[in-house]
């Protein structure tokens, strides 16, 4: 048998504590609960107060004394009410949890939509995969819609921030500027003719040509230019 040794992690912020009433002493009263139930040593309880979810475990105080719980092989699981109260995203909780599993300790979230499930067992480690695997699927669905969106502003040639070089914006509307229209032919120019990125900067700054709002040139900002659909 495995030893049962275990540590508890609660968190809020200063956020939740007023307007939603997610206290501390709500969560710990349910961890304890749990802790009875599964046969749980409780080593230590960590409790973390105005702390956002989305800063790092190891940038936490108390998220630092768990990793180093943790990484020094006191405990063997670690229990928190819910995912949010340790990760940011369900791809970050995956990634860690990942790594915990292979160092021989389990996750446990007491309250995963009133079932409590770990990765200790194949089904508490195929609900976190299919977790992740919700959330990237949402990520990628808003990543499409956003492109679309762009996409069409650009096909209408309405204005999208930022304003790209080669026009100005009037409005909501996109309208060309002549004189970093003819900047734009001299680049598609040099680029037909084999000239590098970093040449094109170099010689666009050489003459004295600012890119937008007065800057630089570099290779990245002329990469941009000819890849932008706006251009046709």
């Amino acid at each position: 048998m495995k030893p049962a040794r275990a540590v508890a992690y609660v968190r809020v912020s200063t956020a939740e504590q007023t307007s939603e009433g997610v206290s501390l002493d709500g969560q710990e009263e349910r961890l304890r609960a749990y802790f009875t139930l599964q046969g749980l040593e409780l080593v230590e309880q960590i409790r973390e107060a105005g702390v956002s979810a989305s800063k790092p475990l190891a940038e936490r105080p108390g998220g630092k004394r768990l990793l180093e719980l943790v990484g020094g092989r006191w405990v063997q699981h670690l229990v928190a009410l819910k995912r949010d109260r340790l990760f940011r995203d369900a791809e970050d909780a995956l990634r860690q949890t990942k790594a915990w599993d292979r160092a021989g300790v389990a996750l446990h979230r007491v309250d995963v939509g009133g079932q409590a499930v770990n990765t200790a067992t194949a089904m508490g480690r195929f609900f976190l995969s299919m977790t992740a695997a919700f959330a990237e699927l949402k990520r990628s669905l808003i990543a499409e819609r956003t492109q679309a969106t762009l996409s069409r502003k650009k096909a209408d040639r309405k204005a999208y921030a930022p304003t790209p070089y080669g026009f100005d914006r009037d409005g909501e509307v996109l309208v060309e500027n002549p004189a970093e229209q003819r900047v734009l032919m001299m680049v598609r120019t040099w680029c037909a003719q084999g000239w590098s990125l970093p040449r094109i900067a170099e010689e666009l700054n050489r003459r004295r040509i600012p890119a937008k709002k007065g800057r630089r040139w570099h290779a990245s900002t002329v990469r941009y230019t000819p890849k932008n659909d706006l251009y046709g």
